[in-house]
């Protein structure tokens, strides 16, 4: 079991993330993560860091209202979550999971999210379940709307199906 510790997002961990982006084979995330400080700052977006010692092992961002798909400004919604692959299976994503839905709780008592259908978002998909995350029944969304019985799609990460959580429950 790891020595984790959840915190806030720090300026530093930019580069610890995209390090961590690429050892994994991925691109790095510069951009996008500046965004996500800046957001924080403004109270747009939180953003939970997982690190034990000083390496960072995982993240999810909550964002107050989603800005899309089903629960589009009704409720708060976790956007890009990743638990690095060194460190999945080892708690890490359950932790950050149980943090934000604490966060979330004093201002509501549902939390969602969407997760990708094809077989990279398998070990999410199962964490989800096991820890009473609900499809909420509108569907699949492809692109960022409902995608309709019979309609194509290309089984890629703008698949989704969204689900929550009644956290009093």
């Amino acid at each position: 079991m790891l020595d984790l510790r959840i915190r806030k997002m720090e300026l530093s961990d930019i580069e610890k993330i995209d390090k961590a982006f690429t050892n994994q084979g991925w691109e790095k995330r510069t951009d996008v993560l500046t965004n996500y400080l800046t957001e924080q700052a403004e109270g747009k977006r939180e953003v939970l860091i997982a690190a034990e010692n000083e390496e960072v092992v995982g993240y999810l961002t909550i964002l107050p209202l989603a800005k899309e798909g089903p629960f589009k400004n009704k409720f708060p919604e976790i956007v890009d979550f990743n638990v690095f692959t060194a460190f999945q299976n080892r708690g890490v994503g359950r932790s950050l999971l149980s943090v934000a839905e604490a966060r979330v709780m004093n201002e509501t008592n549902i939390l969602t999210l969407g997760v990708g259908l094809h077989s990279g978002y398998g070990v999410a998909q199962r964490l989800y379940v096991k820890m009473g995350y609900c499809p909420d029944g509108s569907g699949v969304w492809y692109n960022d709307k409902l995608l309709k019985q019979g309609e194509s799609c290309t089984n890629g990460d703008n698949l989704v199906l969204y689900l929550m959580k009644q956290l009093d429950e």
